[in-house]
């Protein structure tokens, strides 16, 4: 009785009706079936998590993001992100680390499957928590066969990305081989084109699929003007099959026209929508948005932007950014002269790659058009 006086108590503090705290106690006092085999050998994360003993939003900050409709029960379904699952129990995204941290049932959100179970409970020191309520599937074969774990972020959401300009060092690019003619003297290329390039071999090239890019020119800090790299957009992809002085290669996939002078770089493998989860940054950061990959200049949600800060800056991939546009400058009918406007909030974006001084990030919510050369900065809340 103490322990269901508690915690109506504590869920009352958060916001969470009466009836959802008695359905909380009692999905946490349910029967737990046996964890499988299966579930056993799980391979470990790609990357190190967050220890164990890392400093966690005090409890009742916690308490106070769970939202009032929060579902006691949920089932993971195919198609679900990272994203929309901490969206149903939390306010903000960023705290969904403090959720399921110290939880030994869900120790890498990323091995979350379609068709597992998800109960909202409080562990042992008071905290709410996530828990794996059982083995239910959607799929008999158990993490078998064709299960994948959940994406944070959908695929879709950054498709654009995929074709759209990659970050390369600007002597990187120099030095890439190029295509210095197409057979039969053609002066444009597409899928199935035989291509002539000149000199993988020499460069240090031995694999045989490239992806094909085009200098697209500098990425530039809007208030320094200091060049943070080079603009390479994807044209295609491109197989080598004879190593030589003059090397021959055929064009295995077309994004646009291919022309001479177009560049080789190695492919991308990274995997981008799974192995991070939406977290703040642990400092104040600031940063712009210098540039949107479908060129358009009123910016929505899922479309991609590139940011004037990275990795040096302290800069993750999962780290959440709330949008500031920048206050305009208007004139003053009265007094004369200009008059510059509050910020206003736009939204809020989820970084998924990073490089030394860009990062790439997805938008996730957005109160109103984004723009380029709107100002990026850690949540405060």
């Amino acid at each position: 009785m103490r322990e269901y006086n508690d915690l109506k108590l504590a869920m009352k503090q958060a916001g969470v009706s009466l009836a959802l705290a008695a359905g909380v106690l009692a999905a946490g006092c349910a029967h737990q079936p046996p964890v499988t085999d299966s579930q056993q050998t799980e391979a470990p994360p790609a990357k190190p998590l967050p220890p164990r003993n890392a400093p966690v939003a005090r409890e009742a900050a916690i308490a106070s993001q769970i939202r009032a409709d929060a579902p006691l029960r949920y089932v993971v379904k195919k198609g679900d992100t990272l994203w929309d699952i901490s969206g149903y129990y939390l306010r903000d995204p960023w705290y969904w680390p403090q959720l399921w941290y110290a939880n030994p049932d869900i120790a890498n959100p990323h091995l979350i499957y379609p068709g597992d179970v998800l109960i909202l409970t409080r562990g042992p020191d008071g905290a709410f928590q996530l828990r794996r309520a059982g083995t239910e599937r959607l799929s008999p074969r158990i993490r078998e066969g064709s299960l994948e774990s959940i994406a944070t972020i959908p695929f879709d959401a950054i498709r654009a990305f995929i074709t759209g300009p990659r970050l390369v060092d600007a002597e990187e690019l120099q030095k890439a081989p190029y295509v210095v003619s197409f057979i039969d003297e053609h002066l444009i290329g597409g899928k199935g084109t035989i291509s002539y390039i000149r000199n993988p071999a020499n460069q240090g090239y031995a694999a045989e699929n490239y992806s094909l890019v085009r200098d697209a020119g500098p990425y530039k800090d809007p208030d320094t003007g200091e060049i943070l790299g080079q603009q390479a957009v994807p044209v295609g992809e491109m197989r080598i099959t004879d190593f030589d002085a003059v090397a021959t290669g055929i064009i295995t996939k077309s994004h646009r026209e291919a022309l001479v002078g177009d560049r080789l770089l190695p492919l991308e493998t990274e995997d981008l929508v799974h192995d991070f989860y939406p977290h703040a940054p642990d400092r104040n950061v600031e940063g712009r948005i210098i540039s949107v990959y479908d060129g358009v200049s009123a910016i929505g949600q899922y479309q991609v932007v590139t940011l004037s800060i990275g990795s040096t800056d302290g800069i993750k991939r999962g780290h959440v950014l709330d949008i500031f546009e920048a206050g305009r400058l208007v004139l003053d009918p009265v007094e004369g002269g200009q008059v510059r406007l509050p910020e206003l909030q736009s939204g809020q974006l989820l970084v998924f790659k990073t490089d030394a001084h860009v990062s790439f990030a997805v938008i996730m919510r957005a109160k109103r058009a984004v723009h380029i050369e709107d100002f990026v900065r850690t949540p405060q809340r």
